[in-house]
């Protein structure tokens, strides 16, 4: 009774929009709900994007797909479709100072459908309790007309990126140079690990091939995850070659998971993005602390390597 209720309200709010959006959220991981988000989108038509944390949840060859609303730092012209939309579905969101970039989105209550993993709240109300996601959604499949009016919008004001300079003879190697390099690389066996300050934002750009994992840890925002998770990631999936970007000061703080790598035999690819500090944190608060000893980085690798096994 409640999953009709929930859909009902739901479809009648939507199919009075004129241009809505579909959103996906990290919680539509532990709701086993992403293939009824996908099926939801495709009966639709809406415009889609997803949450920084749930990247790649959401496949990036889907032909509605927009790429990352995060606000100030969304994926070019997301925000503005989003922004604009008269209603939008929310899947699994988690709105913290992180994925609301300080809480600054400017989205409107009165517009939101938050469907969370057993709850469902529409507008100001009513909120509909014991609704799972993936019934909700898949049900909801069903009873929305095809309304395509926000991504023929995105696709009016729609210009592709371009391309970064190409690197002068012994000019440093720049970030966006580096990172062009990385797209290149992935394929559907690859996967993507993106330690958190620089790089949660430097790898957001990416666009991932159809089946390339991607994971972060927005959550807490803890430097240094992302060593212990490559490691976890490849040794969990080993049929993937992870392609782990890391800044030097959260290597630091976990460096020596590197020797579980290597004796486990794991064909892990880090790219250790040095910057000589904490450059994300310079960006909240700059101070002498910011900066920390610069190591050996390829050094350190082959002590902890030991002439054992496979390296470089």
């Amino acid at each position: 009774m409640g999953l009709e209720a929930a859909v009902e309200a739901a479809a009648e709010f939507l199919n009075k929009a004129v241009k809505p959006v579909l959103v996906g959220g990290q919680n539509m991981r532990v709701a086993k709900a992403c293939d009824a988000f996908v099926e939801l989108a495709d009966s639709c038509g809406y415009a889609v994007a997803v949450m920084p944390a749930a990247k790649g949840l959401v496949p990036e060859h889907h032909p509605h797909f927009l790429g990352t609303y995060w606000g100030a730092v969304s994926t070019t012209f997301c925000a503005e479709i989003v922004g604009s939309a008269d209603a939008y579905l929310f899947a699994g969101p988690i709105f913290n100072d992180y994925s609301s970039v300080g809480y600054s989105l400017l989205l409107k209550k009165e517009k939101a459908i938050i469907v969370q993993p057993d709850r469902v709240t529409i507008g100001n109300g009513p909120a509909f309790g014991c609704v799972l996601m993936r019934d909700f959604l898949s049900a909801l499949a069903k009873r929305l007309k095809h309304n395509p009016t926000s991504y023929e919008n995105y696709h009016r004001i729609y210009v592709p990126d371009g391309l970064p300079l190409k690197c002068e003879p012994k000019e440093a190697l720049r970030v966006n140079v580096l990172f062009q390099h990385i797209q290149n690389m992935l394929t559907g066996e690859s996967a993507v690990i993106a330690e958190t300050g620089d790089s949660w934002f430097n790898c957001q750009k990416l666009k991932l091939p159809q089946g390339c994992g991607y994971e972060f840890q927005m959550q807490y925002g803890s430097i240094g995850w992302s060593v212990g998770a490559t490691l976890g990631y490849a040794q969990a999936a080993p049929e993937k070659r992870v392609i782990a970007c890391i800044g030097d000061g959260s290597f630091q703080v976990t460096a020596q998971d590197i020797s579980t790598m290597l004796r486990c035999g794991q064909r892990t690819i880090i790219f250790l993005i040095n910057n000589g500090g904490y450059t994300i944190e310079v960006e909240i608060h700059d101070g002498p602390y910011n900066v920390i000893k610069n190591w050996n980085y390829t050094g350190l690798v082959d002590a902890i390597h030991n002439g054992e096994g496979k390296c470089w």
